[in-house]
């Protein structure tokens, strides 16, 4: 069974980074695709940052292009990606899930509930 666990979740002040991490593990592939998707209160959930661990990014949402970076986390290995996010705003604020799946790398495919999902870590950016 295919687990999903991230981590580096907490509170930054607006304008600062952070970095996010997660590890699927259970796969017996080498490449899947693996992303970052997020939910605000009161909001929809949505597709931040795409990419295959055979270190292909595939997406990134318009809110985030040129501030947030999926890769691949080198110090893990295997299928395990970071996302690093910069010049962070109130409204990044949300619970992050980190998704793994196989097939299509993209939002629709891997939003749906048959994908892996982790249990989400929480970022506040405060103003």
């Amino acid at each position: 069974q295919v687990q999903v666990r991230e981590s580096g979740g907490g509170s930054v002040q607006a304008g600062g980074s952070h970095r996010l991490s997660c590890v699927a593990s259970g796969w017996t592939f080498s490449v899947v695709c693996m992303g970052w998707f997020r939910q605000a209160p009161g909001n929809t959930r949505e597709a931040v940052a795409i990419m295959t661990t055979g270190g292909f990014i595939t997406y990134y949402a318009d809110a985030v292009k040129d501030r947030f970076t999926i890769s691949r986390d080198r110090d893990v290995g295997g299928n395990a990606v970071v996302l690093q996010m910069n010049s962070l705003k109130s409204e990044d604020t949300a619970m992050y899930y980190c998704v793994t799946t196989r097939g299509v790398c993209e939002p629709v495919a891997m939003g749906r509930a048959s994908s892996f999902w982790g249990q989400g870590t929480q970022v506040t950016v405060s103003s």
